[in-house]
C-alpha cells in the first residue's frame, strides 16, 4: 500500500513556480510592444483618404475609421509600455526613465491629434459638402502627414535611444539587443531630416530603410520580453 501511495505521489505533477513580479512586468511590457505593430495595415487603409477627391466621392469610410481605431490602440499601447517599464528602469537612472515616459506619452499624443485630422475629413465627407471642402480636406491630410513624420518619424528615435541606453546599462536584456535600439535611433533621425528637407520621399525605400533599426528593436524586444523576460541579474555578466 505504501508503495502504491509513493507511486501516486510521484505521478502527481508539481505545482508550477509562481510568476515573479519582474516576470509579469516583462510579459506585460512585451505584449504591449507587440501590440504597437497593429497599425501596420494603415499603410493600405489610409490610401483612399490621400486622394484629393476623397471628400467628394461615394462609398463607406470604414477603412479610415478602422485605421484611426488601430492608431488609437497603438497610442495607448505606447503609453502602457512606458508605464509598465518605469518601475524597473528608474532603478537604473530615474532621469532617463522619466524622459522615456514623457517621450512615449508625447508620441501617443501626436497620434491622437493625427487621427483627429483624418476623422475630420470623414466628417466633412459625411456632411455632403461641396467642392469648396476639397482644399480643407487636403489641408487636414497634409497636417496628418506632417504630424505623422514628427510623432512616428522622430520621437520614436528619442524613445528607443533612451530605452536602449537604460537597457544596455542595466543588462535587463542582452546587450546586443540594446545596441540595435541605440544604433537604430540615429538612422531614423537621419531619414526624418532627409524627408523634411525634401531629399527623399516619405514613402521611398530609403525612408523605409531608415526605420528598420527602430522597428527591429521594438519587435525583437517585445518577443524577448514575452518569451524570456528580463535577464537574471546574477547571469548578466555572461
Amino acid at each position: 500500500m505504501k508503495t502504491n501511495m509513493n507511486t501516486l505521489l510521484i505521478s502527481i505533477p508539481a505545482q508550477p513556480a509562481p510568476m515573479t513580479s519582474q516576470r509579469k512586468t516583462a510579459l506585460l511590457a512585451g505584449a504591449f510592444y507587440l501590440l504597437t505593430f497593429v497599425s501596420i495595415p494603415t499603410l493600405v487603409l489610409y490610401r483612399s483618404v490621400h486622394d484629393p477627391n476623397y471628400v467628394l466621392g461615394p462609398g463607406p469610410d470604414t477603412d479610415v475609421i478602422v485605421g484611426g481605431i488601430l492608431e488609437m490602440i497603438v497610442a495607448l499601447a505606447n503609453i502602457a509600455t512606458a508605464v509598465v517599464l518605469f518601475p524597473v528602469l528608474r532603478k537604473q537612472n530615474q532621469g532617463l526613465a522619466l524622459g522615456f515616459v514623457g517621450a512615449r506619452i508625447l508620441e501617443a499624443a501626436t497620434m491622437f491629434v493625427g487621427v483627429s485630422f483624418l476623422l475630420s475629413v470623414v466628417t466633412l465627407r459625411e456632411a455632403g459638402v461641396g467642392p469648396e471642402a476639397v482644399a480643407v480636406s487636403q489641408a487636414l491630410v497634409a497636417l496628418y502627414d506632417r504630424i505623422f513624420m514628427l510623432g512616428q518619424g522622430f520621437i520614436p528615435a528619442i524613445n528607443d535611444l533612451l530605452l536602449g541606453i537604460l537597457l544596455y546599462q542595466s543588462r535587463l536584456v542582452p546587450r546586443a539587443l540594446s545596441v540595435i535600439g541605440i544604433a537604430g535611433a540615429p538612422m531614423l533621425v537621419a531619414g526624418f531630416i532627409a524627408v523634411m528637407f525634401g531629399f527623399i520621399e516619405r514613402q521611398s525605400p530609403v525612408a523605409g530603410l531608415s526605420a528598420v533599426g527602430v522597428a527591429l528593436f521594438e519587435f525583437s524586444l517585445g518577443i524577448w520580453l514575452v518569451v524570456k523576460g528580463f535577464v537574471n541579474q546574477n547571469d548578466s555578466s555572461k
